[in-house]
């Protein structure tokens, strides 16, 4: 096992202020700057790495539910502190290719990681991201209170930095921030199986492990971005991605997805592409009042009864009693009751709120992405 460099213990006093003036003291770690965005939390156990570069929490400060953070250090080029990627320019241990949280704030901070993978420490990881962190927190009682008072703005204030206000983390449209904006086409890995098809991603700010799920499956991949028009390119089925903010800012999204209905080809969408595909359908989203966010959150499948573990991070909900004529819920969170999945009755038309293709995991829906795949090779024969 590979050992990370031992940090130094800062000694920087911090505090993070949430908008309803609660205050919480800790420790900087990370980039020594302050910081302001919506606050969220996060209950997964491990893939910190892959949670603060996912695109979906792009604007926001994350809270960590467990109380251990660092432990195994960040996967990166131990001289260069650069992420390894593939042939193909896709990052191989991260959901980005760089941080997108505005901030972190955790319980406790490793400083001697430990695995043969690290090669920096989680602190010296954010530093280089300039990206702050706040540790020495007491993260079940500030998870609590975002679970009473619902998600809140507010700002990490670190000793001696420049101050901010609670207002400058607004992100007026995230989904643009992280999505790409040129057309790019991924081939699929040496001897796929299965016929090849060719599958257009709407790029909301898609997480790297969509494209390895799909690349797998002997799939040719064009990712394009969030408000592209769709009427020059030939493609056998779409996906619609994950990404940050309110559905109802992707209007060129929501209109592109409709026009592609009348073609009748098939879609799947997940999160953000869930909640898109059913204001296409007609329906109406809303705000939850803390989201879904971690690797744990049990969804049932209707009719079959059936329950599966997912990986879930998204702030919005569909309204299950707005969803149209030829149009029905395909999965519940046991939870809450809310609405996890959707599906059209007569076209080929399916989305999924939480992530099949979760990374580090559970993968126990993963079939679902199979199951779109055979419905795109059905319709091509």
């Amino acid at each position: 096992m590979a050992k990370s460099e031992t940090v130094a213990k800062p000694t920087r006093q911090a505090k993070l202020v949430l908008e309803d003036g609660s205050e919480y003291s800790g420790w900087s770690f990370g980039k020594s700057r302050s910081q302001a965005g919506e606050v969220v939390f996060t209950t997964g156990m491990t893939g910190y790495p892959q949670s603060l570069t996912d695109p979906s929490f792009r604007g926001q400060i994350l809270v960590s539910t467990y109380p251990l953070v660092g432990n195994y250090g960040v996967p990166v080029k131990a001289k260069s502190g650069e992420p390894f990627f593939d042939e193909q320019g896709i990052p191989l241990h991260f959901e980005s290719d760089h941080i997108q949280v505005s901030g972190f704030v955790i319980s406790e901070l490793c400083e001697e990681p430990s695995h043969f993978e690290s090669g920096s420490t989680l602190s010296a990881w954010l530093e280089k991201g300039n990206v702050p962190g706040i540790y020495g927190i007491d993260t079940r009682s500030l998870t609590e209170r975002l679970r009473e008072r619902g998600v809140m703005r507010g700002k990490i204030l670190v000793e001696g930095s420049r101050e901010v206000t609670i207002d400058s983390g607004v992100v007026l449209n995230p989904v643009a921030d992280v999505s790409h904006e040129e057309v790019k086409t991924f081939l699929p890995a040496p001897k796929g199986k299965g016929k090849r098809v060719k599958i257009v991603l709407v790029d909301c700010g898609a997480k790297a492990n969509i494209f390895r799920c799909l690349l797998a499956r002997n799939v040719e991949l064009v990712r394009v971005p969030w408000n592209q028009d769709l009427s020059s390119i030939e493609y056998d089925g779409l996906f619609l991605s994950n990404g940050p903010g309110d559905p109802k800012d992707c209007g060129r999204t929501i209109a592109m997805v409709r026009k592609a209905f009348t073609l009748g080809k098939p879609i799947f969408g997940i999160c953000l592409g869930n909640q898109i595909m059913a204001l296409a359908a007609g329906a109406d989203t809303y705000k939850l009042p803390y989201g879904h966010r971690g690797q744990n959150q049990p969804c049932v499948e209707i009719g079959a009864g059936r329950c599966y573990i997912t990986s879930q991070n998204h702030g919005y909900a569909v309204r299950n009693e707005t969803l149209p004529k030829g149009w029905e819920p395909w999965f519940t969170n046991a939870n809450d009751g809310t609405i996890e999945g959707i599906r059209s009755t007569k076209q080929p038309f399916s989305a999924v709120q939480f992530h099949p293709e979760g990374c580090p995991g559970p993968r126990d829906t993963e079939f679902l992405i199979d199951r779109f795949i055979e419905q795109v090779r059905e319709s091509v024969k």
